[in-house]
């Protein structure tokens, strides 16, 4: 072999080396490029409060004119239904005679507003009670005022105490209005609720509803807003 071919074979060799090194950068560069990822998540505030629910709680209060400070609490069924209790002798009703009662509602202190419609009594039949085919029931009439100005509720009271809600009512009949509760407790609504057994009650069988025992139990249903 020639020093001429010999240098043209050198020259072919150190080529194809060379076209294979090119071919293996290539293909690091293929496998191992580099990677980068960014994230973001969703929040409520610059100072990274995440995103939540709004709160909407009503409590209720017996007391005669609660105020902001008193125990409020919340019963949001009828078994665990809070106890309002009439007087005067609502345990021994004559015909024409009334008794009242109590009950104020707000929001809670991180709620946000809403409204509240009082709805027609049921029967609790968590408590015992004896009035066959509902002769006391369909007899009672009930009433309800409401005003956000904290006053007590009495047969003293009663004439001024607000704006009517039910006016002599059967017990089943709701309130056709709603009222407005401010959130964080911002506002209370006092119900006075009026039961009277009218003097005409049982007509010609008015006798028939002595010895009666009854038990209903008010919804308010309250919605947000």
């Amino acid at each position: 072999m020639t020093s001429t071919s010999r240098s043209h074979r050198a020259r072919k060799i150190i080529a194809l080396s060379a076209a294979g090194t090119v071919l293996a950068v290539g293909g690091i560069t293929t496998l191992a490029a580099w990677n980068d990822s960014e994230w973001v998540w969703g929040g409520a505030s610059s100072g990274g409060d995440p995103i939540g629910s709004s709160e909407f709680n009503v409590q209720q209060n017996r007391e005669q004119a609660p105020t902001a400070a008193s125990p409020w609490t919340d019963h949001g069924s009828m078994t665990d239904a809070g106890l309002m209790v009439f007087s005067p002798d609502a345990m021994a009703l004559t015909p024409g005679d009334t008794a009242y009662a109590p009950v104020a509602l707000r929001t809670t202190a991180t709620s946000i507003a809403g409204e509240v419609t009082l709805q027609g009594a049921v029967d609790n039949t968590n408590v015992t009670t004896n009035d066959p085919d509902n002769l006391l029931w369909d007899a009672v009439r009930y009433s309800v005022k409401v005003t956000e100005d904290a006053t007590e509720c009495s047969a003293a009271t009663w004439a001024d105490f607000g704006d009517a809600v039910v006016t002599g009512a059967t017990l089943a009949t709701g309130a056709a209005d709603a009222q407005v509760l401010a959130a964080e407790a911002d506002n209370i609504q006092y119900y006075c609720f009026q039961i009277e057994l009218p003097e005409d009650a049982g007509g010609a069988n008015q006798n028939s509803l002595q010895g009666r025992t009854i038990a209903p139990a008010w919804e308010f249903a309250a919605t947000s807003n």
